[in-house]
């Protein structure tokens, strides 16, 4: 069912290598597709995206405005939630929007003792463009996660695509949109939905920034409109990572390595601990478990596939381990998971203690549940407030302060042979 593996083990290295190895590559017949799309939504404008709508959606639209909700549809699915759906999905736009609230930045400057003034100007994005999963496979949780951080930022307008197969809406989604103050919804998705949000159309306004998750021909336009817009990042298979002992529950520890395979069968859920009794009886709990899970075909082939139950040497080696692996989530399943978490330097997200479960983060905890992924968070962040703020220098220079640093750029431009640099520096010097 799932690997065991121990760090004793000749090779270990370089089985984990090849068990954590995801190759990112696309495959050509979507590149061509994509970059297809591309061109002709661009040139083309609403009459490529209504074509494509109706050719991989099933839905027959004359005009882009037949593809537009308007705003009384997202209240009237606000509106009409079961009480139970709607309380719960407040509470979680709530803690969200709290918990960002604290990421902003402000803007700040200093003044020098000869009144040069500098600084850095925060300011938001203009416009943002949110891609949604639509249809069955849909994540209102995805909508408050990307959307609400972006309204905390100060953004001004916020365009959300979701595509509706057949015409198939997803209440939860439209009422997620309504909480989370999106402005404009459009009922179209895949590579012409981010084609059209990054080049813009006759309808659709161009944005500075593309969020969101989406299938393989959403992701490989996203790589390829970076540069005309902004994205956040292009993600693989959602992963986890337990460190755990004998404290934790082998029940708990193997749901929630079931949580992340259930996503799809490239899921990557990876446990370690120094305690190979409790491995043995984590093991057994996916046994017993498994068969009670409805997705349990999809977790069972995640599992076999790329998980791994590990038997380490301590929690250092663990703790090494996991700042190698640098997993999207990682779990301290621990009996003191303080010390634990001092030691891990790369990780999307770090969930400390028994009952921090992964999925709490997913929901409803307040932080971002958009995290790097395949090891990138060694280099990479949650998405957040600063993901949709951008930063100026402020450079306000005094007559006594010009004294002081022209004839510095002018010595150092005159070494880089740029005369007119030097110039522009020197005339600004007192004879």
């Amino acid at each position: 069912m799932i690997r065991r593996l121990s760090s004793a083990d000749s090779g270990f290295a370089a089985t984990l290598d090849a068990l954590l190895h995801f190759d990112h590559s696309t495959d050509d017949a979507i590149e061509q597709t994509v970059a297809e799309i591309l061109k002709r939504v661009r040139t083309e404008g609403d009459a490529a995206v209504l074509e494509f709508t109706r050719r991989f959606d099933q839905l027959d639209a004359g005009t882009m405005a037949e593809l537009e909700l308007p705003r009384s549809e997202l209240r009237r699915a606000l509106d009409g939630l079961p009480a139970a759906q709607r309380s719960a999905l407040e509470a979680a736009a709530k803690r969200v929007s709290d918990y960002h609230e604290r990421q902003k930045l402000e803007s700040w400057s200093f003044t020098e003792a000869d009144g040069t003034r500098l600084g850095q100007k925060v300011t938001a994005l203009d416009r943002v463009g949110l891609y949604v999963p639509g249809g069955k496979a849909a994540y209102p949780s995805s909508v408050l996660m990307n959307a609400l951080p972006a309204k905390v930022a100060g953004v001004n307008e916020l365009i959300m695509v979701v595509p509706t197969p057949r015409g198939e809406k997803n209440a939860l989604v439209l009422a997620a949109a309504c909480l989370a103050g999106v402005d404009r919804v459009f009922t179209i998705g895949g590579a012409q939905a981010v084609a059209a949000l990054a080049y813009g159309t006759q309808t659709i306004p161009q944005v500075d920034k593309i969020v969101g998750p989406g299938n393989a021909y959403v992701a490989a336009a996203k790589r390829r409109v970076f540069g005309t817009v902004g994205i956040d990042m292009v993600a693989g298979p959602s992963e986890v990572l337990i460190i755990a002992d004998a404290s934790a529950n082998p029940d708990w520890v193997a749901i929630d390595l079931f949580a992340q395979a259930e996503h799809d069968e490239l899921a990557q859920s990876i446990l370690l601990s120094p305690d190979a009794d409790f491995i043995a009886r984590v093991a057994a709990s996916i046994e017993k478990l498994l068969p009670t899970m409805p997705r349990r075909e999809v977790i069972a082939a995640s599992l076999k596939g790329r998980g791994a139950l590990i038997h380490v040497a301590d929690f250092d080696e663990a703790c090494a381990l996991a700042n190698r692996i640098a997993p999207e989530h990682l779990e301290l399943a621990v009996a003191d998971p303080a010390p634990l978490a001092e030691k891990i330097r790369h990780a999307g997200a770090i969930f400390v203690g028994h009952y921090a479960s992964e999925s709490l983060g997913d929901y409803c905890a307040g932080p971002n549940h958009v995290l790097p992924t395949s090891r990138s968070a060694r280099f990479s962040s949650p998405l957040g407030v600063y993901d949709f703020q951008k930063r100026s220098s402020l450079i306000e220079v005094s007559q006594a302060g010009a004294q002081t640093l022209g004839p510095i750029a002018a010595t150092l431009a005159h070494g880089e042979g740029l005369t007119a640099h030097a110039r522009a520096a020197e005339l600004r010097i007192k004879p």
